[in-house]
């Protein structure tokens, strides 16, 4: 399968372009100080006696490793340094953000109470408002109760009123024996 002229391109572009911007940033960048020449550099001598060519060897040797120690040393003291500042900016952090934390939840603890006072406030004036509507309406049922016994006992005063005027009690055997005797068919 050929590749065709503009795929390398593609595939180039965004690697040059990594390329040009590191450039641009190195290029930004503070000017770098460079070590001390080395002393060990073009320093070294042929001597005649192999012995001694072995001790200077094994000299610098020793003196390397001194100073590499000594530089390990001060690196782990440095990176043992970041790493308390790390840590302390670390607790800092947890320290603000449980700060914010306690004091979200204290508003929120507050707007929570100021909501439950406003509900209890409403449910008890709508409470209130209930046991009124409920009074009036008692009330009202008590009284159409008695204006309808009222006019029952009215009705029934009327009506034995307007009875003892129809018939008379002597009459009135009379009229239930003929009422019974005397049917009329429908």
């Amino acid at each position: 399968m050929a590749l065709s002229s503009s795929r390398p391109h593609r595939f180039l572009r965004p690697l040059l372009r990594g390329f040009h911007a590191s450039a641009q940033a190195l290029a930004r960048a503070e000017p770098h100080e460079f070590s001390e020449p080395s002393g060990y550099l073009g320093s070294w001598e042929p001597a005649e006696d192999p012995r001694e060519a072995w001790a200077r060897l094994e000299r610098l040797r020793k003196g390397y490793a001194r100073d590499v120690r000594q530089l390990r040393r001060q690196y782990a003291y440095e990176v043992q340094l970041m790493e308390a500042e790390r840590q302390r900016k670390a607790e800092a952090r947890a320290e603000a953000a449980r700060v914010a934390n306690e004091e979200r939840k204290a508003a929120k603890a507050a707007a929570a109470q100021t909501r439950a006072a406003a509900r209890r406030a409403f449910e008890e004036d709508f409470r209130q408002t209930l046991m009124k509507e409920r009074a009036e309406k008692l009330e009202s049922w008590r009284k159409k109760e008695k204006l309808n016994a009222q006019k029952k006992a009215d009705e029934k005063e009327l009506l034995r009123k307007k009875s003892s005027l129809w018939l008379s009690e002597d009459k009135l055997q009379e009229q239930i024996l003929t009422a019974i005797t005397n049917t009329t068919p429908l």
